[in-house]
């Protein structure tokens, strides 16, 4: 289990306060951070050197989020045709890019790890079944955009059975 003040995840924390800001009002995104992180790391109980969030992580999630916006709402739309991304609650839908820039645009880190992290900024900052749609949604992405993760995890599953 990760520690609460992982670098990373509190990098994440922070591109998501940035991206929830730019989706009220679109100004743009550098001057919202350089503007607010200060107030940021003061609000997340950040301003020692020891709980220092992964700052360039932050900037590559925002940067990558508002580059990739057309290819990411599409992906969200068609992996939750019931909702219209202009009917999902901000904060949900800003999770749900931040992950699906990670998962499947830059592939940065494991599928298991960006769906973790997104669950875990849905219970931190969404409502109360935030994280069951977070989760939800980037299973289908998984399953329909991803299909070599499935097939991986599937032969994975087999060799250890064989183990057995």
């Amino acid at each position: 289990m990760k520690s609460s003040k992982d670098p990373r995840h509190e990098g994440r924390k922070i591109a998501l306060q940035v991206l929830f800001e730019w989706s009220f009002n679109s100004i743009d995104v550098d001057k919202i951070m350089e503007r607010n992180l200060d107030s940021l790391l003061e609000i997340n109980n950040m301003t020692d050197q020891e709980n220092k969030p992964d700052i360039d992580l932050a900037n590559f999630l925002v940067k990558g989020v508002t580059e990739n916006l057309d290819t990411i709402d599409k992906i969200i739309e068609e992996s939750a045709p019931e909702w219209p991304v202009n009917q999902i609650a901000k904060i949900d839908l800003e999770v749900l890019r931040l992950a699906i820039l990670e998962l499947y645009i830059a592939r940065n880190v494991p599928p298991k790890v960006s769906i973790d992290e997104a669950v875990e900024l849905a219970k931190e900052f969404g409502g109360e079944n935030s994280s069951k749609f977070v989760n939800g949604v980037l299973g289908t992405v998984v399953k329909k955009l991803m299909p070599d993760v499935i097939s991986s995890k599937n032969q994975k599953n087999k060799q250890n059975k064989k183990k057995e």
